[in-house]
């Protein structure tokens, strides 16, 4: 075996979904298994290079994984030619200007969502990455994880007949920060910062409906502040400018209709945290991120409306757990894996860059709508 060492610069590692899913589950657990096997006698060797502004925290996090590189110059970590990868997952609002930077420097580039605060930023640095001929990739996570990957085999399996519908609920209470520290940083609430839930959450929504049932025509959204008043994490008291609840329907390329509600500001009753269901003409599924239940036509119970007598059918136990029949691990260093062997052996790979402005344009298209009160056309785009 040939190792070869592929040094990742990692900005914005000292977030929560930097450090936990992309640092800590991904890359450095390659790194726990002996690296990534591309299966011709060649192992990858991530070598991570943390950046960011806080010096003493990206060397606290050094120090607690035993890792050697640290800066905060991310000019001179683009200007090493020994830096092979350019990955971001800082504050929205900074990731077009880095991305760009690093492009330009000819790095290969892998990075967080939205892309850009607009779909003309998105689209600039995909036009950007191709004219440079560099590889990008943009995270897409939730395809990956084992609930939507039982959903995704129903699918190709024809287990539906035709698609009807899908139904989506995200979200869980996010604390106000007074009583209790908020689960998510506070410029998530600030739209001057580049928070809300739409453009946080509407990428999301974007790839997995495209990937799964079809290309998004159209969005029908509105978008509200559910709790205008949160505490930052020094405890001080600040106006929510931002989105926090998002009630979307969308249009899809054959007719499906798809329902999703994105919140911040809802408690948990359903089995995970975001859950989707699928109706078509020969079965039901219920995905979430690790389990999927289904019920297909021929055992499909005959329920009867009746408001006068208590219901004494169990209807969850009506389902049919779909079977693991695989592993799947982390869906995020899933693919982690997969960009690293597009970037060095030139695997196919199509979650790139312009994947990634067609989440920013459908967010962008859905506070629109919402400002509006309209249904608006969700046109397709291209380099």
């Amino acid at each position: 075996m040939t190792r070869k060492t592929v040094r990742i610069a990692m900005n914005g590692v000292t977030g929560r979904m930097g450090y936990r899913q992309h640092l800590v589950r991904s890359i450095l657990a390659l790194r726990d298994q002996g690296g990534l096997d591309l299966g011709d006698g060649t192992v990858l060797w991530p070598e991570p290079v943390l950046l960011g502004r806080r010096e003493h925290a990206l060397r606290e996090i050094a120090e607690r994984h035993g890792l050697d590189h640290v800066s905060t110059d991310v000019d001179a970590v683009l200007a090493d030619p020994a830096v092979d990868i350019y990955f971001d997952s800082q504050a929205t609002s900074a990731r077009e200007e880095a991305l760009t930077k690093a492009i330009l420097a000819g790095k290969h580039v892998y990075t967080e969502k939205p892309t850009a605060t607009g779909l003309d930023g998105a689209l600039a640095l995909a036009r950007l990455a191709r004219d440079r001929g560099v590889r990008h990739g943009v995270v897409q996570d939730k395809i990956f994880l084992p609930g939507l990957l039982k959903l995704k085999r129903l699918i190709d399996g024809g287990f539906f007949g035709r698609v009807l519908s899908v139904r989506g609920e995200f979200g869980y209470w996010v604390f106000e920060g007074d009583r209790q520290p908020a689960q998510r940083p506070s410029w998530n609430y600030r739209a001057e910062d580049g928070g809300g839930i739409v453009v946080d959450m509407f990428p999301h929504w974007e790839y997995v409906l495209h990937e799964l049932f079809g290309r998004v025509t159209s969005v029908q959204a509105l978008a509200t502040t559910h709790i205008p008043r949160r505490w930052d994490e020094q405890g001080k008291p600040y106006d929510a400018t931002a989105d926090d609840a998002a009630y979307g329907v969308f249009q899809l390329e054959g007719g499906v209709v798809a329902q999703i509600n994105s919140s911040w500001a809802v408690r948990v009753h359903r089995d995970e945290l975001v859950e989707f269901q699928v109706d078509g003409t020969e079965g039901s599924a219920v995905a979430g991120l690790r389990g999927c239940r289904a019920q297909h036509r021929g055992a499909t119970p005959r329920p009867v409306w009746d408001p006068d007598v208590p219901a004494t059918e169990v209807f969850r136990d009506q389902w049919q757990e779909v079977p693991d029949n695989a592993e799947s691990g982390n869906g995020f260093k899933a693919q982690w894996e997969l960009f690293l062997r597009h970037v060095h052996a030139g695997t196919p790979y199509h979650w790139d860059l312009l994947a990634g402005a067609r989440g920013v344009q459908l967010a962008e298209l859905g506070l629109k709508s919402s400002a509006e009160g309209r249904r608006v056309d969700v046109p397709e785009i291209s380099l």
